[in-house]
C-alpha cells in the first residue's frame, strides 16, 4: 500500500497516460483521414521530419513491455473510475519487460499500415491541391488552352488541368450552325467547376465577355453605336453577337413592329447597349433608338427644303391597297395609286414594291400636320392631253385587254391610255351572256375608234364594227308582210323578242299577238325558247328595230264585222263586262262594242237592268273602223223595229183570218190592213219575248 502511493509511482502513471493519448490521436487521425482532407494534410505536415511514425512506434512499445515478476501476471488493468491503488514505478518497468512477443508483432503490422495511408493522403493532398488551382480559375480569371477536338456535344481543351476542359458545342456556332473553332486554334476560356467525371466544364463566352466587356461597357455610357452580326431567333427576339451574345428585343428591331424576324439572321446591324449585367453577364442591345435618331435628324434636313413641286428621292417603305408610303428622309409620304400612272393599276405592287428606291414629286404639304402627298406619274407628261390627234374617230387600233368586266373590257392602247369596249359593241349578235365569252385578260384584239373625250380620259372602242353590219341588208331579205319564223330569245312585259338570225332581233309586242285576246303578258301567247312565226310589220336598220306580230298570221275579225255591218243594223249581243257608264257587249268573236248607260232604257225612258251574261238585241248607232269602237242601243231597238219583224208577226194572224172565213181576194186584203194597222209595239215586244223562250 506504502508502494501505491509512493510519489514517483505517480509521476509513472503520468507517462503512462501521455503515451495513451499519443496513441488515441493517431487513431483518429486515421479514421478521420477520408473525411477531412483538410485536416488530414494539417497532421501530416506537423510530424517531425527527422522522425517517421513508424520509428516512434518500438520505442514506445519497448517503454510499455512488462518486467520481472509481474510479467505472469499477465496485462496491467486498465484505470477505472474507482482510482484503485497503483503499482511504483519498478512494478511498472517490470510489467514492460513481461509484454508477450506476440503484441510486438501486432504493433509491427499497425506501423506497415500507418506508411500505405500516409501515401494515400499524400496524394490526396495533391488532388486537393489541383482543385484549389481550378478554384481560382472560377472566381473569374481567364486562362488558354489549345482546342483538342470537337465532339457533337463539346469542343476539348487542354488547359494545363489534371483532366481536359469542355466548352457545350452551342458557345462556338455561327450563325448557320458551323463550328468557329478548329483544332490546334489557341483560345481562352473560363473553368466553371469540375464534372463528377472528372473532366472541367469551360465557357468560351465568359472569356469573351472578359474580354470585351470594358468595351461594351465604354460604349454603353457613352451610348455610342456598335456593331454585331444576327446569330439567331431567340423567344421575343434575336441574339445579336457583339464579341458576346446580346438579346435584341423584337420591339426594338425597327422602329415599327416586325413580323419577320428571321430575315434579319445573317445581317450585321449598329446597335446600342441599353441595359447590361456584368455579374449576371446579361446584355440587352436597341436598334430601334438608333433609328429613331437617324430618322429625326433626317427629318430635321428634309422639312427644311420640302416645298410642293419638290422633286425627292424616296424608298417605298409599305404597300396598301390604296397607295405607297414612301420615305422621303426621316418622313413618310404617301403615294396614292391614282397618281401612280396615267393608265390603270389594280394595286400599287404592279408598279413599286417595297425597297425600291423611286423619284417622287410632292403635290401637296401640310406643314402643320407634316402629311404630303407625292405624285408619280407627274413626273412625265399628261398622254391625254393629245390623245384626240393621236386616235381620231374611226381608226383602227391594236391594244391589250387589260382587264373584263360584266358591262364590256378595258384595253390598253399605250402606256397610261385605255378604252373601253362595251358589250353592246362586241358583237351583232345579242345572245352572248357575257365578255369572257369572247376576250380575256392578255389578249391582243384590234379595235376601232367611236368616240374619244379627253376631259374625262374615256375613249370608246368597238370590235363588232370590224364585222359585216347584218342590219345594213336586212330590208333586202325581208319586206314588209313576209312571213319569219324564229325563235323566242327573251320576254318583257311589254313584248316578246324572236331571233330571226343571228345578230337579228325582232319585237313581238302585246298588241300585235291577239286579234280577240287582251294580253297582259307575253307569256299568256309564247314561252321563251318557243319556235313561232310572224309576220315583218316594219324594219328601222338605222336604228336596228324588226317589229314582228303574231296575229297577222289571222284574218282581222274587226275587219270582216265592219265589212259586214253597218248602223242602224240591230245585232244579238251578250254582256261581257259591265262599267259605271254602260255595258261591254261581245258582238262576235274577239269583237265588243258599248251599250251606254243613256241607251239602256225602255219605252218610258225608265233604266234597264243589264246583267253579266244577258243576252238582248241591240242597234249600231256608231261605228269607227279605225279605233275598233261600235255603238250600241237597247232603247233604239223598241222605237223602231225592223219591217222583217212586224211582217213575221203579222203572218200568223193573216193566216188564221183566211182559213177562218170565206171572203174574196179583196176582203182579204183589207182584213190584212186591218190587222196592220191594228198591231202596236207592245205586242211587237212580247212577241219577240214569246220566239225567244220557245
Amino acid at each position: 500500500m506504502v508502494d501505491v502511493l509512493n510519489p514517483e509511482h505517480t509521476a509513472s502513471k503520468t507517462l503512462n497516460t501521455t503515451l495513451e493519448a499519443n496513441e488515441t490521436a493517431t487513431l483518429e487521425t486515421q479514421t478521420e483521414a477520408p473525411e477531412n482532407n483538410h485536416h488530414i494534410s494539417a497532421v501530416a505536415e506537423t510530424q517531425p521530419e527527422e522522425m517517421e511514425p513508424s520509428e516512434q512506434l518500438p520505442d514506445l512499445a519497448a517503454e510499455m513491455e512488462p518486467r520481472g515478476p509481474l510479467a505472469e501476471a499477465g496485462p496491467v488493468a486498465e484505470p477505472t473510475a474507482s482510482a484503485q491503488p497503483v503499482a511504483g514505478p519498478q512494478v511498472a518497468a517490470e510489467s514492460a519487460e513481461a509484454q508477450p512477443v506476440a503484441e510486438r508483432h501486432a504493433v509491427s503490422s499497425h506501423e506497415h499500415e500507418e506508411e500505405m495511408d500516409f501515401g494515400a493522403l499524400l496524394e490526396s493532398f495533391e488532388h486537393e491541391q489541383a482543385a484549389q488551382e481550378a478554384a481560382q480559375a472560377v472566381d473569374g480569371n481567364v486562362v488558354t488552352g489549345t482546342v483538342i477536338k470537337l465532339t457533337d456535344k463539346h469542343v476539348v481543351v487542354d488547359v494545363g488541368l489534371k483532366s481536359e476542359g469542355l466548352i457545350p458545342i452551342e458557345q462556338v456556332l455561327d450563325h448557320n450552325g458551323q463550328p468557329k473553332l478548329q483544332p490546334g486554334q489557341t483560345i481562352e476560356v473560363v473553368v466553371e467547376h469540375e464534372e463528377p467525371s472528372g473532366s472541367y466544364l469551360l465557357s468560351y463566352d465568359k472569356a469573351l465577355r472578359h474580354r470585351v466587356w470594358d468595351t461594351i461597357e465604354k460604349a454603353a455610357n457613352d451610348k455610342t453605336p456598335v456593331q454585331g452580326l444576327v446569330v439567331s431567333r431567340v423567344k421575343g427576339g434575336l441574339t445579336v453577337d457583339i464579341g458576346i451574345k446580346a438579346f435584341l428585343p423584337g420591339s426594338q428591331v425597327e422602329i415599327r413592329p416586325v413580323r419577320n424576324l428571321e430575315s434579319y439572321i445573317g445581317q450585321t446591324i449598329e446597335v446600342r447597349v441599353i441595359k447590361l449585367n456584368k455579374k449576371r453577364g446579361n446584355v440587352v442591345v436597341s436598334r430601334k433608338e438608333l433609328l429613331e435618331n437617324e430618322a429625326t435628324l433626317k427629318r430635321t434636313l428634309t422639312l427644311d427644303h420640302l416645298e410642293e413641286g419638290t422633286i425627292l428621292t424616296g424608298t417605298v417603305k409599305n404597300l396598301t391597297e390604296y397607295g405607297a408610303f414612301v420615305d422621303l428622309g426621316g418622313i413618310d409620304g404617301l403615294l396614292h395609286v391614282t397618281d401612280m400612272s396615267w393608265g390603270r393599276l389594280t394595286h400599287p405592287r404592279d408598279l413599286v414594291n417595297v425597297g425600291d428606291e423611286i423619284q417622287v414629286k410632292v403635290l401637296k404639304f401640310d406643314r402643320e400636320k407634316q402629311r404630303i402627298s407625292l405624285g408619280f406619274k407627274q413626273l412625265t407628261p399628261d398622254p391625254w392631253l393629245d390623245v384626240a390627234e393621236r386616235y381620231p374617230i374611226g381608226a383602227r387600233v391594236r391594244g391589250r385587254i387589260l382587264s373584263v368586266t360584266d358591262y364590256g373590257a378595258f384595253v390598253e392602247l399605250e402606256q397610261g391610255i385605255e378604252g373601253l369596249v362595251h358589250v353592246s359593241e362586241m358583237t351583232w349578235s345579242k345572245r352572248m351572256k357575257h365578255p369572257t365569252k369572247l376576250v380575256k385578260p392578255g389578249d391582243e384584239i384590234e379595235t376601232i375608234i367611236l368616240n374619244v373625250n379627253p376631259s374625262d380620259r374615256r375613249i370608246s372602242l368597238g370590235m363588232k364594227q370590224l364585222m359585216e353590219n347584218p342590219w345594213e341588208h336586212l330590208s333586202e331579205r325581208y319586206t314588209t308582210g313576209s312571213v319569219v319564223e324564229g325563235r323566242v330569245r327573251n320576254l318583257t312585259e311589254f313584248g316578246a323578242f324572236i331571233e330571226i338570225e343571228d345578230g337579228i332581233d325582232g319585237l313581238v309586242h302585246v298588241s300585235n299577238m291577239s286579234w280577240t285576246k287582251r294580253i297582259k303578258h307575253p307569256s299568256e301567247v309564247v314561252k321563251k325558247g318557243d319556235k313561232v312565226k310572224a309576220v315583218v310589220l316594219g324594219i328601222e336598220a338605222e336604228h336596228r328595230r324588226l317589229s314582228l306580230g303574231i296575229k297577222q298570221l289571222q284574218p282581222d275579225v274587226w275587219e270582216s264585222f265592219f265589212a259586214q255591218h253597218q248602223v242602224n243594223d240591230v245585232v244579238h249581243g251578250k254582256v261581257l263586262r259591265m262599267a259605271q257608264f254602260g255595258a261591254f257587249v261581245e258582238l262576235a268573236d274577239g269583237v265588243e262594242g258599248l251599250c251606254h248607260v243613256s241607251e239602256a232604257t225602255d219605252l218610258h225612258g225608265a233604266p234597264l237592268k243589264l246583267d253579266v251574261e244577258q243576252e238582248h238585241d241591240f242597234k249600231i248607232i256608231k261605228m269607227n273602223a279605225d279605233e275598233k269602237k261600235i255603238g250600241l242601243s237597247l232603247r233604239a231597238v223598241g222605237d223602231e223595229a225592223t219591217r222583217a219583224d212586224v211582217e213575221q208577226y203579222k203572218a200568223p194572224k193573216a193566216k188564221e183570218h183566211g182559213h177562218g172565213h170565206s171572203p174574196s181576194g179583196g176582203a182579204r186584203e183589207s182584213s190584212s190592213s186591218q190587222s196592220s194597222s191594228s198591231t202596236t209595239l207592245g205586242d211587237l215586244i212580247n212577241w219577240k219575248k214569246r220566239e225567244r223562250e220557245e
